[in-house]
């Protein structure tokens, strides 16, 4: 069951921006993400572990993704809620893995692409990070303030986020352009 967003319990917010030279005519996130290969998923960013692809029981797709973020290691479980060329909405309650033990965070991921003209397409990358029941228990046991989880959730994510954003839009152009995944930035 998805955890609304709220001031009470959001740890971070991002979104960032980068320009696909391709139509978007030709552009199919969907299609990109959940056939995405591990090895272009980790050419993507640094901070990618590694990625799969399965299903939940009832059928729909699910991404799976290993990365840090910041000092955390993260394993997402994002199930695909809207896949469509032009938009998907990912939704994980991920596994935080910290020196200091394992707690859940909720993230939420959606991937849009917009027209700009016939021949460019704006790509967004855009992730909510809400806390958990267990989160705020884990909190609450180390001696964590939300403000403060907050304040560095945020600022790791936004980090990742400017990282991976022109490479997830690369990604896609080749995608969209050749058919291919494995084309040089």
């Amino acid at each position: 069951m998805e955890i609304l967003q709220t001031p009470e319990n959001a740890l971070s917010h991002s979104s960032v921006t980068a320009i696909i030279n391709a139509p978007i005519e030709k552009v199919n996130i969907a299609d990109w993400l959940l056939n995405l290969p591990d090895a272009e998923y980790q050419r993507c960013s640094t901070q990618h572990i590694g990625a799969a692809i399965s299903t939940t029981f009832d059928g729909e797709p699910v991404s799976l993704n290993v990365e840090t973020i910041g000092d955390a290691l993260m394993v997402q479980h994002y199930v695909a809620t809207v896949y469509r060329p032009d938009y998907c909405r990912m939704l994980s309650v991920s596994d935080s893995i910290t020196k200091n033990g394992r707690t859940k965070v909720q993230v939420l991921w959606e991937l849009k692409a917009t027209k700009i003209d016939d021949n460019t397409t704006l790509y967004t990358n855009e992730i909510h990070a809400t806390a958990t029941p267990e989160m705020f228990e884990y909190m609450k046991e180390h001696g964590i303030e939300l403000e403060s989880a907050a304040a560095s959730r945020q600022a790791a994510s936004d980090a990742h986020n400017h990282e991976e954003t022109p490479n997830f839009a690369k990604s896609i152009e080749n995608k969209a352009l050749t058919g291919k995944y494995n084309q040089p930035f």
